[in-house]
C-alpha cells in the first residue's frame, strides 16, 4: 500500500511539473448490467446518464480526477414476463491515469488517448422498483477506456468493472457486481 501511495504522489508531481491543466465539463450516457443473473429470467441494461466533469493534469502522460452525478438504470425480466425496473443514483468519482498516443496536447488539434484507473460510487438514492436500504452505500471499481480529442471537444468511452457487490445480501437477491459502459462528451478548456 505504501508503494502505491508513493507511486501516486510521484505521478501527481510529474504531471504537475508539466504545467498543463485541462478542465473537462461533460455529459454522457451509461449502460449498466449486473454479474449475477436471476434464476429465472435475465437482467438487461437500460440507458442511464451522468453530468459532471474532470480536470486533467499533464501533457503526454496525465492524471485525471473527476466527479459526476450518475443515474444507472436496469431492468429484470422474469420468465413469467414480470419486469422490475430500477435506478441507482449517486456520485461517481473516477481517477484515471492516461497517455496521449496520437496528436498534440493543444486544444487546437485532434488526438487519441487511452486511460484506466479506479472509481468510487456513493449511493444517494434509488428509483423505480429498487429499495435504497437493499444497496450498499458505496461501491468500488476499476475501468479502462479510450478518448478522442478534436479541436476543443472530446469524446471518452470506458468500461467499468465493480470490485464490490452492489447489494448488501447477494445470497438472497439477483444482483451481484455491476458492469458499466460510460460514454462522455464535452469541452476541453486548457489553461
Amino acid at each position: 500500500m505504501e508503494k502505491f501511495k508513493a507511486l501516486c504522489i510521484a505521478l501527481m508531481a510529474y504531471c504537475g511539473l508539466q504545467a498543463q491543466m485541462t478542465i473537462k465539463p461533460a455529459v454522457g450516457v451509461n449502460f449498466t448490467d449486473f454479474s449475477k443473473d436471476p434464476e429465472s429470467g435475465e437482467i438487461k441494461s437500460r440507458v442511464g446518464y451522468q453530468v459532471g466533469g474532470s480536470v486533467a493534469f499533464g501533457k503526454k502522460f496525465y492524471l485525471e480526477p473527476g466527479i459526476f452525478w450518475t443515474s444507472k438504470s436496469t431492468k429484470v425480466v422474469s420468465d413469467l414476463d414480470d419486469e422490475i425496473k430500477g435506478e441507482i443514483n449517486g456520485i461517481r468519482i473516477p481517477v484515471a491515469i492516461g497517455i496521449r498516443l496520437l496528436g498534440s496536447d493543444s486544444a487546437g488539434t485532434g488526438g487519441l488517448r487511452i486511460f484506466g484507473g479506479g472509481s468510487a460510487f456513493f449511493l444517494t438514492g434509488t428509483g423505480g422498483d429498487f429499495d435504497k436500504d437493499e444497496f450498499e452505500k458505496a461501491f468500488w471499481g476499476v475501468f479502462a477506456g479510450v478518448g478522442i480529442d478534436f479541436w476543443k471537444l472530446f469524446l471518452d468511452a470506458s468500461y467499468e468493472w465493480s470490485l464490490t457487490n452492489v447489494q448488501k445480501d447477494v445470497q438472497d437477491v439477483d444482483v451481484g457486481k455491476s458492469r458499466s459502459i460510460f460514454i462522455n462528451a464535452g469541452i476541453r478548456i486548457t489553461l
